[in-house]
């Protein structure tokens, strides 16, 4: 392993976490015979195959899963290394990884752009998962800094919540619950849900909420994109729960309508998360004071309107 090259290492963690030679390629702006090069180079450098191939299909051989993990370790090294650096020279330039839960592209990719016009010598990456995979990343120290709702119990982290996250009942706009001002938890029950899947941040808002009216939905669907949610909504298939910020654009054309269900909207909070281990480089922190001043505003602004409390009774 002493002749292994990073870029080596780069390559084949790409290729893990894609199983696909050619997704990584696309990711390191690489062709895919330069990716199948830089792998079997490395596997000439372990003695031992690190991938099965069978057709399309890729996986890790049990010794790709062993040398991943040192892998990754020799990487997150190199990058705190790197940002270290970057902290002595004090300037705010090279790569800035963030994670993201799904929800937040709905309204991350504006601010993220003002802060690249602020702020042009950082290169940015994103990583999208649910938040499951997104406690991962941060284990794995994949990413710099995390937009997330429920901070991670499972790592010792810095957690600064930076605005509120309203979650809602959604259904199509001519549905039977509609005629009803203010429905009670109860009134859900006849009715099917598509949800989201199991270890999404929202799925467990609406478990927790449900929980406490000992109310168990009816789920007809599962689904892990809130696109694919909203278009099963609209198409009267089901109701569901789902952030107000994923669904801005279909209530300003009225194309799906919020049940003011009593007790709702449940009002959780966005969290910029980092591990207390991780040491942030000048631009991870000038993303983390961007999103504090900024990005509470920013919301309040374009959801605002959509959220109308009514009184209790």
């Amino acid at each position: 392993m002493k002749n292994a090259t990073f870029r080596q290492l780069r390559v084949f963690n790409e290729v893990a976490r894609h199983l696909s030679f050619a997704r990584a390629a696309e990711a390191l702006h690489l062709t895919p015979p330069a990716v199948t090069m830089q792998i079997k180079e490395l596997e000439g450098h372990v003695g031992l195959p690190l991938f099965e191939r069978s057709g399309r299909q890729v996986a890790l051989t049990t010794a790709g899963e062993y040398m991943l993990v040192y892998a990754r370790k020799v990487l997150a090294t190199l990058k705190d290394a790197e940002d270290t650096a970057a902290r002595l020279k004090q300037v705010e330039a090279g790569q800035l990884t963030i994670g993201m839960v799904s929800t937040a592209k709905y309204f991350l990719p504006p601010l993220l752009a003002q802060f690249q016009h602020e702020h042009q010598g950082v290169e940015i990456r994103l990583e999208v998962g649910n938040r499951e995979q997104l406690v991962k990343m941060l284990q794995g120290n994949e990413v710099d800094i995390a937009i997330m709702g429920r901070p991670p119990r499972e790592l010792a982290t810095r957690v600064e919540p930076f605005a509120a996250h309203p979650h809602v009942f959604v259904a199509p706009v001519d549905h039977p619950l509609m005629r009803i001002g203010h429905p009670t938890v109860e009134s859900l029950r006849p009715y099917g849900f598509i949800l989201r899947e199991p270890g999404s941040g929202t799925r467990a808002a609406m478990e927790k909420f449900l929980e406490k009216s000992r109310m168990e939905p009816r789920v007809v669907m599962e689904m892990g994109s809130n696109e694919t949610i909203k278009q099963a909504v609209m198409a009267g298939m089901g109701i569901s729960f789902l952030s107000l910020h994923t669904i801005g654009l279909e209530l300003e054309h009225g194309l799906i309508a919020i049940l003011d269900v009593e007790g709702t909207p449940i009002v959780r909070a966005w969290n910029v998360v980092h591990t207390l281990s991780k040491l942030l480089s000048p631009s991870a922190e000038a993303f983390r004071y961007f999103m504090l001043e900024h990005a509470e505003r920013y919301l309040a602004d374009k959801y605002g309107r959509h959220l109308r409390l009514q009184p209790a009774g």
